[in-house]
Order: C-alpha cells, then structure tokens, then sequence
C-alpha cells in the first residue's frame, strides 16, 4: 500500500499563526491553489481510498487533490486536529510558556489549559493506521492536520517516541509511504 499524507491547505488561521485546533475554518484563496498545485504533481496517481478528518479545511483539500466529490471522502475523527483547549485562537506567541514548553517538546511537559496530551494523539493516530493498513487498496490518500500528522509519521516511521515533531509540516505538504505488512517506509515529501 501506498499512503499519501498530507496536511491540508492554507486558512486564514494559518496565515495569521493562529492556533487552530478544532475550529472548523475553511481553506482562502492559497490553500485551494496549494492543493490544485498538489493534484497537478500526483496527476496519474489513482486513490483506492480519500480520507480526510471531519474539519472542512481537510475534506475540501482532499477533494481538491483527489477529485473525489466531497460526499466520497472518507472523513474520520482519529484523525482530527490536536484539541488545543484555551489556546485554540491565540497566536502562537501568547500561549503563556507552559503551553509553549509543551507545544515544542511534548514528551517532557504536560498538556496545560485543556489541550489533548502526547498520549493521546499516538492512540488515536495509531488507532487509524492499523485499521487503514488491514485494507487491501493500494494507494490511498490521507488529509490531515499540522499536529495530527506528527505521531502519524512516527507511528509510520517506528519512532520510539511516537512522534515526527520537527520539522513542522507545511501547507499541502505530501508524506508518501509505501506499506508492506506493518512496517512502512518514506519514499517521497512532496512540497
């Protein structure tokens, strides 16, 4: 099996650095030219499978990457953006330092003021690619989330902490990996 992962497409929130979690926003203007600009660097590539979390901005980008109509993306909440509790809206700079220390090393400092904790972003993401890797389609595309996508790579790439923390994956970014069994490895990042 074949995964394409990527994060989805600019918002308005992303352009003004502003923590967003579980708001559900749409994609501006850029964010639907970075997945046109996607879809055009996989034209030839057929999808099995769309999934995409329940947030607009995910499905509208799978959409716009794979052709499929919105209503034939395969939306899953494991898979939804980290919930980032009282900072969901504030700008990266005005978290307060504990929610900072945490965001930039989160095995070491606890969640604070209510957002989702490293523990379980791993069970959730881990939760979704076991049951996606039991499937017998052959290239499957995933749209996801800046924070989301994080222990979705270290689960995929057997990283003991269970995270990809850095580098921070951009817009439209596009993590392919090939499955064999339960093992997977990077192949491509298409930017």
């Amino acid at each position: 099996m074949k995964i394409y992962l990527t994060r989805h497409g600019q918002t308005d929130w992303n352009k003004q650095h502003l923590m967003q979690g579980r708001s559900d926003l749409p994609l501006n203007e850029t964010g639907r030219l970075q997945a046109g600009e996607i879809r055009r660097k996989l034209e030839g590539i057929s999808f099995d499978a769309v999934y995409a979390s329940c947030l607009k901005r995910a499905v509208t980008t799978a959409s716009l990457i794979s052709g499929y109509p919105e209503e034939e993306v395969r939306r899953d909440a494991r898979i939804n953006e980290v919930d980032f509790g009282a900072c969901e809206g504030k700008r990266y700079g005005q978290m307060g330092l504990p929610a900072t220390l945490y965001w930039m090393f989160p095995e070491l400092f606890p969640a604070p003021f209510g957002m989702e904790d490293v523990a379980s972003m791993r069970k959730r993401s881990a939760s979704f690619l076991q049951d996606l890797m039991k499937g017998k389609e052959e290239s499957v595309l995933v749209v996801c989330h800046g924070g989301i996508i994080r222990p979705l790579r270290g689960y995929l790439e057997g990283k003991k902490s269970g995270l990809v923390w850095r580098p921070r994956p951009k817009n439209c970014e596009v993590f392919v990996y090939e499955t064999e069994k339960e093992a997977a490895r990077l192949v491509a990042d298409l930017r």
